[in-house]
C-alpha cells in the first residue's frame, strides 16, 4: 500500500512539475473556421483510415476545453471580430480589427510581448494582412482596408510575418503603392519563399512564390501545388528566425487560414488534409517544447467554426466511408475553376468525358460507389449546365462554385458521411487545447476573450486588461 502511494505522489508531482515554470517561448496555434466536427472528423480519417491508434497531436494535449464565439454585434462572428477577441481580449464589431465597438483602439498581446522584449512571429497561410494575422497588430474599421493594415504591419516592429501575399502593395487602379518601399525602409526584407530568406535580416516578410495559387492563400493541401508555400515551412522558418534574434523569449502566433477556405466551400475531404496540415505545423512547435518542457506553452484554438461540419448525414450511409477521401485529388475549388473555364471553351464536352474525370479526380464509379439516383442526379446537373446552359452558381465568401461542382461535392460529401449546415459561419464553440508551463490556466475557458488574457498571465506580461 505504501509502495502504491509513493508511486502515486511522484506521479503527481511529475505532473504538477510538467505546469511549472513561468513561459518564455509561447505558440499560439488558431484553425480558422476549425470546430470541433472538423477536429473529429480529422481524427476519424486518422483512426480508421490511417491506422493510427493515437489521436492527432492536439487532441493529446492534457488540457481541453470550449470558447464561446460571438462578437459584439452577432452571435454569429466574422473572422475580424473573433481575429480581435483571440489578440486583444475585448469584443467588437464584424468586420472590425484591433478596435473595440466604439471604434477606440484595442491592443494586442504580441504588442504587450514585444514592449517586454519577446521576439514577435505573426503567420498564415493566407494573406498576412487578413482578418486574424492582421488583428495582432492593426487598428482599422474595416478589415479590407490593406492598405491601412499593411502599413501598420510596417510599423509594428515584429520580427517575422508570413503568408500569401500583401494585398496593399497596389491601389483600386492597380498602381503602385508605398508600402514595400515603406517595409523596407523599416528593416524588413520581402522574401518570396523560404530559399530567399536573407540570413543577415532580422525583420522578414515571407510571402508565397510570386505565383499566385488559389486566389489569396498559399494553396490547399489536397491539390499538392508545386512550389506552393506551406504552414510547417512557415511555422519552422519562423521558429528560426525566432531562435536566432531572439533566443531567449519570443511569442509566435501561426494560423491555419486554408482551413476556413475548405470549410466554406464544405470540401470535406480538404478540411481533413488542411488539419493533418496544421497538425504538422503543431508537431513543429511540440517538438520545440519538448526541448524546453518548463519553458514552452502551447496554446491551440480556432477565431470561429465554419461551416457546422459533421460526421454523417440524414439519409447517409450508416458507417461513414472517410476513405473516399484519398480519392479526392483535387479541391472544390480547382473543380469549379475547371469546370468554368470549360464552360467557356468551344471544346465539346459530353456526358462520358465529365464521368472519366470524375473517376479520375475523385474515385466516382469506380472505388467509390455511386447509386441509380446519385448518378441520375449528376447527369441532370452536367445537362443543366453544359447541354441547357441553365445551371446557377453558388457564391461562397472566397469563390463561386458552378452548378455542377455544387452537385458533385454534395453527392461525394454524402457518400462519404460528411454533414453541413451552412456555407458561412455557425456560432457554435471552439475547441481549446494548451501544454506546458500554464497550461492549466486554459482548463476552464468559457469565451475567447478571456484566451489573450491567460496567455499574458501564464507569462507574467502585463497586458491591457
Amino acid at each position: 500500500m505504501k509502495l502504491k502511494f509513493f508511486s502515486l505522489l511522484i506521479a503527481l508531482t511529475t505532473f504538477c512539475t510538467s505546469w511549472a515554470g513561468t513561459p518564455k517561448y509561447i505558440f499560439y496555434f488558431i484553425g480558422d473556421g476549425m470546430g470541433m466536427g472538423h477536429i473529429m472528423s480529422t481524427e476519424t480519417y486518422n483512426r480508421t483510415v490511417l491506422g493510427n491508434t493515437d489521436p492527432i497531436l492536439m487532441m493529446q494535449f492534457p488540457v481541453a476545453s470550449l470558447a464561446m464565439t460571438y462578437s459584439y454585434s452577432s452571435p454569429v462572428t466574422d473572422s475580424a471580430a473573433a481575429g480581435t477577441a483571440l489578440s486583444t481580449g475585448h469584443k467588437t464589431r464584424n468586420y472590425m480589427l484591433g478596435m473595440g465597438p466604439d471604434t477606440i483602439p484595442v491592443y494586442s498581446i504580441a504588442k504587450s510581448f514585444k514592449e517586454n522584449g519577446y521576439g514577435v512571429a505573426i503567420t498564415t497561410t493566407v494573406a498576412p494582412d487578413d482578418a486574424t494575422p492582421g488583428s495582432f497588430y492593426t487598428h482599422v474599421p474595416n478589415r479590407s482596408m490593406y492598405y491601412e493594415i499593411g502599413m501598420d504591419m510596417a510599423r509594428s516592429g515584429y520580427d517575422f510575418f508570413a503568408g500569401s501575399h500583401l494585398r496593399g502593395l497596389k491601389d483600386k487602379e492597380g498602381k503602385e503603392t508605398d508600402l514595400l518601399p515603406t517595409l523596407t525602409k523599416n528593416g524588413y526584407q520581402v522574401a518570396y519563399g523560404v530559399d530567399e530568406i536573407d540570413k543577415a535580416s532580422k525583420k522578414v516578410v515571407l510571402l508565397a512564390p510570386k505565383k499566385s495559387f488559389n486566389g489569396y492563400q498559399c494553396g490547399y493541401t489536397i491539390d499538392s501545388v508545386p512550389g506552393a508555400l506551406t504552414l510547417p515551412q512557415i511555422t519552422k522558418a519562423a521558429l528560426d528566425h525566432l531562435t536566432k534574434v531572439s533566443p531567449d523569449k519570443f511569442f509566435m502566433m501561426v494560423e491555419g487560414g486554408n482551413i476556413d477556405w475548405a470549410a466554406h466551400a464544405n470540401d470535406g475531404g480538404a478540411v481533413v488534409k488542411e488539419i493533418l496540415n496544421f497538425n504538422q505545423a503543431i508537431k513543429i512547435a511540440y517538438d520545440f517544447y519538448l526541448a524546453h518542457p518548463d519553458e514552452t506553452l502551447i496554446v491551440i484554438t480556432a477565431d470561429h467554426d465554419t461551416g457546422g461540419m459533421t460526421i454523417g448525414v440524414s439519409k447517409g450511409p450508416k458507417i461513414v466511408n472517410f476513405k473516399n477521401i484519398d480519392f479526392q485529388r483535387i479541391s472544390k475549388d480547382v473543380f469549379a475553376e475547371r469546370c468554368a473555364a470549360q464552360l467557356k471553351s468551344k471544346r465539346i464536352y459530353r456526358w462520358e468525358d465529365a464521368k472519366e474525370e470524375l473517376t479520375s479526380l475523385f474515385g466516382l464509379y469506380k472505388e467509390v460507389a455511386v447509386s441509380e439516383a446519385q448518378d441520375k442526379r449528376l447527369q441532370e446537373a452536367f445537362d443543366l449546365e453544359y447541354v441547357q446552359r441553365a445551371s446557377r452558381d453558388n457564391k461562397t465568401l472566397y469563390a463561386t462554385f458552378t452548378g455542377f461542382a455544387e452537385t458533385v461535392f454534395d453527392v461525394l460529401q454524402h457518400i462519404s458521411g460528411f454533414g453541413w449546415t451552412t456555407n458561412s459561419h455557425t456560432g457554435n464553440p471552439v475547441p481549446v487545447f494548451a501544454v506546458g508551463a500554464g497550461s492549466e490556466k486554459f482548463s476552464k475557458i468559457s469565451n475567447n476573450i478571456e484566451i489573450p488574457h491567460r496567455i499574458a498571465d501564464a507569462a507574467d506580461v502585463e497586458f491591457d486588461k
